[in-house]
Formats: structure tokens, C-alpha cells, sequence
């Protein structure tokens, strides 16, 4: 039995430590679990990966013809290469042909793929006890991880940034590792050549409207703008921005808040405070940010930051009902903001 804890697993797929085998990537972030199966394939391929025999196969496919797998696990290379099979959409309905297969693969590899499975899922359970199998969880990147990989992607290719444009990238990408690495990749393209970027360069290679929404859900939200809340809501789902972005989004504003507040608490004005971060928040939400720093206490401010993390973990587990409970809790928040 291996369930590796998260922050072991980008090391794991580095070395794993068996050849052939179950490897279950799970988690929420579905570009992260991506990268993972990704990253571990290339590593089980070994030196020549020309000559391993990869197959991939979506779960739509195996339920409607569940031989598949097993098939495809054992079929021989003509010539007697390594054969890795991956599962994209994996879920408990292959729990019993990977229960025939895990004693007898024949020298192959199954590389799963899945999204956020709770401790008792039968697909998971039976990775987890299985002798030669791996369980790789892929939670989003905390904000430390988050700036190391920008920096370090930066770096390796050799482009000089201003002091704001990690921070501005942070703020506009969110957790997805998949988006985040696109959109790495394009910046590292722009700036091939002059090997330099600053924030402006950022703003216009990856903001998007939906910044701009995301800003204007926030700022109903913190504001007490029941109205204006509705209408930027819809627009950003009807866009398809993610209710998991969106949180995240909500819990760095209200932190932001909160570590604001504090300094108004200590005797300075909310300009004077808004005036001083670096970056400095857009001049066209001066006016609103300042009105939040005199809505809010710092114990409302827990009280609302607190709300969107459980929140946060309850659309996690449940990501069938996120929009339902984004709705409600920023609606709540607001309400908590249009009474002071």
C-alpha cells in the first residue's frame, strides 16, 4: 500500500520506484492530474521512450466496452517493448477489471487519471491496498509553490520580470496548473527575444474579460451590491469561469482586506494603506476598495474569509453543487456588507 502525501508526488514522478503497476493521479485540479500522468509516463518510458508502447483510452470508452482495458493491458508488443496504458475520466466502474488485472500485468503499466475522490471511493480503495499500486493526489498549488514555479520558469529561460508582474500573474491565474503553464509558455514566447517583461506585458497577454468580471463580483460582494453581484455572477458562469476560481479569487480579496485593515486599525487612512501596496490596486477600484476598508471590522472580515474557505471545501467535495454554493455564500457576505 502507497498513498503518497502531495507534496511528495512531483519527486514520485521524477523516480518512481516501481515500473509496472496501477498509478492513480487524482484531485481537483484536473491540469495538475494532467501534468502528473504526463510527467510519470515520460519517466516510466525510460531512456528510449520510442520504442514503449502507449495506449490511451477515456472511461466513456471502457464502460461501454469494459474488456477494453484488459485487453489493451496485456496485448503483447510485436516487439516485446514496455506497453503503459492510460485512463483518462477513470472512476469506480473499472474497480473489477483492474481487480483481475492488478496480480497479473504483465509487465505493464496503467496510468489513471481522475478527478477529486473521496477516502472511501472503491477506485481509490483498491489502488490504495493494491501491492503494486500508487496513489498520487494533486491539490492545488499554494501561493508560495504558485510564484516558485513562475519564478523558476522565468529563470530557466533566462527573462528578466519586474518586482509585480509574479504577483499580477498570481492574482490572474488562479490554481490551475494546466492554465498556469499555457500561460507561461506564451509569456516565455513574447519575450524571447527582448528576454524582459513588465506588468503591462502581462495585463495584456493574459487578463481577459473575465478579470474584469471577477473584479466586479468581488467588489458587489465586499461593496454590498446585491444587484450588481447578480448581474456580474451570471455573466462570469454564463462565460464559463470556474466557481472554484471565483472562490479563490474572493478568499485572496478578503485577505487582502484583512491585512489592510489592519494597517487602517493602526492609525492610517485606507488611501494612505491602498496608496502603499505593491503592486498598487487599479485606480479605477480606488474608490471601492476604500469604501470596503470602512465597511468591514477585521472580526467581520474573518467571519466572511472563514465562510468562502468552507465554502471553498464544501465545492470541492461536492463540485456538482459549486455554483448553487458560490451563489449563496456570496450572497451572504454581501448581505453581511449591506448591513454595516
Amino acid at each position: 500500500m502507497t498513498t503518497l502525501k502531495a507534496h511528495e508526488v512531483a519527486r514520485f514522478v521524477t523516480r518512481p520506484d516501481i515500473a509496472d503497476g496501477i498509478f492513480l493521479a487524482y484531485g481537483p485540479d484536473t491540469g495538475l492530474v494532467r501534468e502528473t500522468a504526463q510527467r510519470l509516463i515520460c519517466n516510466l518510458s525510460g531512456d528510449n521512450p520510442e520504442s514503449v508502447s502507449i495506449v490511451t483510452l477515456d472511461g466513456i470508452e471502457i464502460d461501454a466496452d469494459p474488456s477494453i482495458l484488459a485487453v489493451e493491458a496485456k496485448t503483447i508488443s510485436l516487439f516485446g517493448d514496455k506497453r503503459i496504458v492510460r485512463v483518462r475520466g477513470a472512476d469506480k466502474s473499472l474497480v473489477m477489471t483492474l481487480t483481475e488485472l492488478q496480480d497479473d500485468l504483465q509487465g505493464a503499466a496503467i496510468v489513471l487519471e481522475s478527478g477529486n475522490l473521496p477516502p472511501r471511493d472503491a477506485l481509490r480503495a483498491l489502488v490504495e491496498v493494491a501491492k503494486n499500486g500508487r496513489v498520487l493526489p494533486c491539490y492545488p498549488d499554494s501561493d508560495e509553490a504558485l510564484q516558485a514555479m513562475i519564478r523558476d520558469t522565468f529563470n530557466q529561460q533566462g527573462i528578466r520580470v519586474d518586482a509585480d508582474v509574479v504577483a499580477t500573474l498570481r492574482e490572474i491565474l488562479g490554481n490551475d496548473r494546466e492554465i498556469t503553464r499555457r500561460e507561461l509558455e506564451k509569456l516565455c514566447l513574447y519575450a524571447a527575444t527582448s528576454k524582459e517583461l513588465i506588468r503591462d506585458d502581462v495585463l495584456l497577454l493574459c487578463a481577459d474579460n473575465s478579470m474584469l468580471v471577477i473584479d466586479a463580483i468581488v467588489d458587489a460582494a465586499a461593496g454590498g451590491h446585491a444587484e450588481k453581484l447578480e448581474l456580474a455572477l451570471n455573466r462570469a458562469l454564463s462565460s464559463a469561469v470556474d466557481p472554484q476560481r471565483l472562490l479563490a479569487m474572493c478568499a485572496i480579496h478578503f485577505t487582502n482586506l484583512r491585512r489592510w485593515r489592519t494597517e487602517v486599525d493602526a492609525g492610517k487612512s485606507p488611501r494612505a494603506v491602498l496608496d502603499g501596496q505593491r503592486p498598487k490596486p487599479h485606480f479605477s477600484r480606488a474608490g471601492a476598495l476604500e469604501q470596503q476598508l470602512r465597511l468591514w471590522s477585521d472580526n467581520a472580515l474573518a467571519s466572511a474569509s472563514a465562510r468562502i474557505l468552507q465554502t471553498t471545501a464544501e465545492t470541492r467535495c461536492r463540485p456538482g453543487l459549486a455554483e448553487t454554493a458560490l451563489r449563496r455564500s456570496l450572497l451572504a457576505i454581501c448581505m453581511m456588507a449591506a448591513a454595516h
